[in-house]
């Protein structure tokens, strides 16, 4: 069983995500302060103190732009499991968004603004290179540099001014699938082993190289989840 647990709302610096903090000043100890962009820090530290399976569900605050997508205080639900990888994750997430409709709505069949979502078992599983390559209709390994890759991509339908400075293959990899593919995610996807220049945290795949074992969630063409094996070695950690 997993332990739901409770961390500080302030920090002293922001980690566990990419994102601009709100500061604040606390009177009494007469230090800056900022409010968390993540539970993840705090929830690390209990992994590591032995508490094997753990979640938070927490008010985050990131002071970034507002969308339909984006709001700049959100609840966010994070759970970490000792001895566990991405694979587990995977099916953990599943079980647990499907337990939640047969609970709520007695079925995993969804109507979302006019469109039909099954939510029923089991979930497409891919990776993001398969669906780059099928926009491309040629492998990412075949293009010689990063230049050739963005060609290839502004050929098939990205706007130069995305992907332009853009230095990295597996950074392109990762514009052109946020480009190209996001929005045709409609049933619910796990999108799997991302480029480790867009995962920093994640660990490296352990057959595939330049990959790392992260999955990304997608139903209605929107991010429902992300998760991935934790990097635990602190010296490639440190390199990135």
């Amino acid at each position: 069983d997993f332990i739901e647990m409770e961390t500080p709302v302030f920090h002293t610096q922001a980690g566990g995500a990419e994102a601009k903090p709100f500061e604040t000043y606390h009177n009494s100890l007469e230090r800056d302060l900022i409010l968390r962009i993540a539970t993840e820090l705090h929830l690390k530290r209990l992994i590591v103190g032995g508490f094997e399976r753990i979640f938070e569900v927490g008010r985050v605050f990131r002071n970034e732009g507002i969308s339909t997508r984006h709001n700049p205080e959100f609840t966010s639900l994070e759970l970490y499991q000792a001895y566990a990888d991405y694979n587990d994750m995977m099916n953990l997430t599943e079980d647990l968004i499907c337990d939640a409709a047969e609970k709520v709505l007695g079925s995993t069949e969804v109507e979302y603004q006019d469109t039909s979502i099954s939510l029923s078992k089991p979930w497409r599983r891919v990776s993001m290179h398969q669906l780059v390559e099928e926009k491309l209709g040629t492998s990412v390994s075949s293009f010689n540099s990063a230049d050739d890759l963005r060609k290839a991509a502004i050929d098939a339908g990205v706007e130069g001014a995305i992907v332009e400075g853009v230095e990295t293959t597996g950074e392109l990899v990762a514009k052109i699938f946020e480009e190209l593919c996001e929005a045709e995610l409609v049933q619910p996807t796990f999108v799997t082993d991302y480029p480790k220049e867009v995962s920093p945290l994640a660990k490296p795949h352990r057959a595939l190289d330049g990959l790392t074992e992260r999955f990304e969630l997608y139903i209605v063409g929107r991010e429902t989840a992300n998760a991935f094996s934790e990097l635990t070695d602190p010296i490639d950690q440190r390199e990135r």
